[in-house]
């Protein structure tokens, strides 16, 4: 028995039987209260009929009636309010304020199917970590539906925080944060902190003065991510490094530390020397990049603003002066959609929120299911179990249900394990 599944029975009001005070008083719950997280008692507000008299206040659950002393409660002026005191077993009388409490026992109160449900839950030993793997055919697939553009939505708005806070420290500014966002996802998973430092250090007002010349603009990156440091032995590096200098002493600029940028286990296409390539023609390319983000009416007008590709050098490098076969480098459609669902759209989102335009919080997630589904561990995970994705909002939904959920063991927040713990069905 765990306090936290005693909290769970009583918000939910899964208890069976009548129930009585230690002291034979009929109690009748007519609202359990509002769950506290905080410090305090465990619920706020609740409302409870005592032998015929209503009572409206806090109510604290312990596994054992003694835990309130044990829990340094007796000299806390925080729960003098508490109405009555819900325990499993009740080993103590308790006197708080100069007052006893009532106090209810729910050792016979607690469905055993319930606690089966939920122990079982807890003790699982599923091999791909999604405790109730074995048993989402028991939920009807239209409230899976259903809880699955929660879990989307919640998972966006997570995202919005992550853009609020960076609007934050951008000052208002959507243009830096947009900026700032696509060169992180751009980085991907391994470069991702590198590449957003290199937007952080390279200024956005430099980049306008000089973007009508892609060539200044890759000197500018190159120079900034400190790549351009030593000797070279190609014409193209040389010229990159003679124009990062003149750059540099005339903006006053400083390069991040080389060491930063990984290569190892990443394949040649992703190594942040091309990445960086293709940033500096996405930014000369397009003026504005958030603007154009906001007048873009789908998925299609998106992409078309990633249509761009590494310069010419790098159709036949990964690296400065090591020749590679010639290929031609373009953003790859996969790169953008991680782009798309991990930044720009999660910056619609909260640009909407921001400025309370349903408009843009409803395009969000327009786009989110004009997206196909990522390929991922997690949604692999979510497939073996029989739940397949058909958009990047199903995806997304399952990643925020795995990550926020499934991983912490959190299955007493979650709706679809709420429905099977209160089941009839025992897991055997």
């Amino acid at each position: 028995m765990t306090e936290a599944f005693l909290q769970y029975v009583w918000q939910h009001k899964l208890l069976e039987g009548s129930l009585t005070t230690t002291d034979g008083a009929a109690v009748v719950v007519e609202h359990p209260g509002t769950l506290n997280r905080d410090a305090g008692p465990d619920f706020f507000d609740a409302r409870v009929v005592i032998d015929g008299v209503r009572w409206a206040g806090n109510v604290e659950i312990h596994i054992k009636a003694s835990d309130w002393k044990q829990h340094g409660h007796s000299d806390d002026a925080a729960y003098n309010n508490v109405v009555l005191h819900v325990v499993y077993v009740h080993d103590a009388d308790i006197v708080q304020n100069d007052r006893k409490l009532p106090t209810l026992q729910l050792v016979d109160n607690v469905p055993d199917n319930v606690w089966h449900n939920y122990d079982d839950l807890m003790n699982s030993t599923s091999a791909n970590a999604i405790a109730c793997s074995s048993r989402l055919a028991e939920i009807p697939s239209f409230l899976f539906g259903l809880d699955q553009e929660r879990m989307a939505a919640e998972r966006l708005e997570r995202k919005a925080d992550d853009v609020k806070r960076m609007l934050s420290q951008c000052k208002g500014n959507w243009e830096q944060v947009c900026y700032q966002l696509t060169a992180r996802y751009l980085g991907g998973r391994i470069n991702a902190f590198p590449f957003e430092l290199l937007a952080k250090i390279t200024p956005m007002a430099v980049i306008a003065k000089i973007k009508d010349n892609l060539f200044r603009v890759e000197a500018l990156f190159f120079g900034q991510a400190g790549m351009l440091q030593g000797s070279f032995a190609d014409d193209y590096p040389l010229a990159l490094q003679k124009e990062y200098n003149y750059l540099s002493a005339a903006y006053s600029l400083t390069p991040m530390q080389p060491h930063l940028w990984k290569f190892f286990r990443l394949r040649p296409p992703a190594f942040p020397t091309l990445r960086i390539s293709q940033l500096a023609a996405l930014v000369a390319s397009t003026d504005n990049l958030f603007s154009k983000m906001l007048e873009a009416q789908d998925i299609a007008s998106l992409r078309n603003l990633f249509d761009v590709k590494a310069s010419q050098y790098w159709n036949t490098h990964f690296l400065f002066d090591k020749p590679s076969p010639d290929s031609v480098h373009n953003l790859g459609s996969d790169l953008v959609d991680i782009i798309l669902i991990n930044a720009w759209i999660p910056l619609l989102f909260h640009y909407g929120v921001a400025h309370g335009n349903q408009k843009y919080k409803d395009q969000a997630f327009t786009l989110l299911h004009q997206l196909p589904s990522e390929a991922n561990r997690i949604v692999r995970l979510w497939k073996s179990s029989g739940i397949s994705s058909n958009d990047a909002a199903d995806s997304q939904a399952l990643i925020q249900r795995y990550n926020e959920y499934c991983s912490r063991k959190r299955c007493l927040d979650c709706q679809l394990a709420f429905r099977l713990i209160k089941n009839n069905k025992v897991i055997i």
